[in-house]
């Protein structure tokens, strides 16, 4: 039976291959020289990065929108919708027309076989083709050498940090991990980096290839102070570019400067007032989100964090040692089996004071059994609950007025924290919106 909704098609492409992870490039070139693709748009941005990819995709989306560009962005994975994946002009894309894309690839491949993730990005190109784009910024999935994305040649290359995750894919070091993000550079085209230690792995390619190179402490760089923060960087002819007083942002300002590092190389209009308006409002869902929650007359804070590895977990510390909490720091926390727990728990055991822990709602969960031993072997106060929801809810019965509760570890923690506030709780977002 051929698919017809986009419950069906989703069904459909997780069954199609037997692997959920095949890198390579030659099964995806192959069905998009078939589907006659060439380009998703005339100007092509490609992210990619142990953290932070997400961020800095919005960002840097948010200031090309502002200068009236349309704009599509293809980004994984998706917290609630499928949708979330393809946005054009800051919409996401309807089920219909992904539902026209999914038809368009199925048709093409015909004996190739085709993941889940790389159905999804050929479905996206296709329709990014056809949306007559100024600018495509295009996160990759795994890696970036391997990773379908790099099926397109970028005019612009960023990586904004490089730690370890997806060992089995990338490797045991950051060198490996390095060899692999910079894959998505290109010779003689404008590469960035975000990291202010890159491994030699990666400088050796940007030398390889002779590719312009602008590095984080070096090239550009910003300065954070209570009140505000700072960034310089450089044009494409060279010049000295800065900002000044922009405002603290709740997404992480270092990806922020790296998305203005590469709007600098664009050749576009600086209008500091608006650039720094413009990151302000930027926003993205599950990245270090604050909700207001008003529980049996509480009022609570909530923060929602998709951080679900070392370096996350370190940079959701610092950001949460930075602030003085109002009242008891509460963690609702999900891990995947794969993932690194001691390096994920270690940042954060001086900063939380209780922990609720449950299974995600995966098959490729940990266990919430292991996730208290850990954390009891470490003498934190922990308890286990036989979801996320229920996690949740403990947490919001224990909590006091002004307690923080964080829900991290995982973006199956934090869908799983949305729906639950959209049918429990009334919650609002920091902006005052209603959540």
């Amino acid at each position: 039976m051929t698919p017809t909704t986009l419950g069906e098609w989703l069904t459909y492409l997780e069954r199609l291959h037997p692997n959920a992870i095949d890198l390579g490039l030659d099964r995806c070139r192959d069905v998009a020289e078939r589907l006659g693709l060439r380009r998703p748009a005339p100007r092509v941005v490609t992210v990619t990065g142990t953290n932070g990819k997400g961020s800095t995709c919005a960002f840097l989306a948010s200031l090309l929108k502002a200068q009236g560009l349309r704009v599509g962005v293809y980004s994984s994975p998706h917290l609630l919708v499928y949708n979330e994946r393809v946005q054009i002009d800051g919409r996401l894309a309807e089920d219909a027309r992904l539902c026209e894309a999914f038809a368009a690839v199925e048709q093409a491949r015909g004996e190739i076989t085709l993941t889940y993730f790389e159905m999804g990005t050929l479905a996206a190109f296709w329709l990014f083709e056809r949306a007559a784009l100024d600018v495509a910024v295009l996160e990759v999935g795994l890696g970036g050498r391997l990773d379908a994305v790099n099926l397109i040649d970028a005019d612009l290359t960023l990586v904004t940090s490089i730690g370890l995750d997806h060992a089995d894919w990338l490797g045991e070091t950051r060198e490996s991990v390095a060899y692999e993000k910079a894959g998505i550079f290109r010779p003689h085209i404008p590469a960035l980096c975000g990291d202010l230690d890159p491994p030699d792995s990666l400088l050796q390619s940007v030398q390889r290839l002779d590719a312009p190179f602008y590095l984080r402490g070096r090239d550009y760089d910003l300065a954070i102070g209570e009140q505000g923060w700072h960034w310089r960087g450089l044009d494409s002819a060279g010049r000295l570019l800065e900002l000044h007083d922009l405002p603290i942002l709740d997404l992480p300002m270092e990806n922020a400067a790296l998305a203005l590092q590469a709007y600098a190389l664009l050749g576009l209009p600086w209008q500091p007032r608006s650039m720094a308006m413009t990151l302000l409002s930027t926003r993205l869902a599950g990245r270090f989100e604050r909700r207001h929650l008003l529980w049996r007359s509480k009022r609570l804070t909530l923060l929602l964090d998709v951080g679900h590895n070392p370096h996350a977990a370190e940079y959701l510390a610092q950001r949460l040692r930075a602030r003085a909490a109002g009242g008891t720091r509460r963690a609702v926390f999900g891990l995947l089996a794969d993932k690194d727990l001691d390096g994920v728990l270690e940042p954060l055991l001086g900063v939380l004071d209780h922990w609720a822990v449950a299974p995600l709602p995966t098959a490729r969960t940990r266990p919430a059994e292991a996730l208290q031993a850990a954390l009891l072997a470490r003498g934190a106060q922990v308890s286990v609950h036989a979801d996320i929801d229920s996690a949740l809810e403990a947490q919001c019965e224990a909590a006091r007025a002004g307690d923080e509760i964080l829900v991290f570890g995982s973006f199956y923690c934090v869908a799983e924290a949305l729906q639950w506030l959209t049918g429990h709780a009334q919650g609002e977002t920091e902006d005052g919106r209603a959540g």
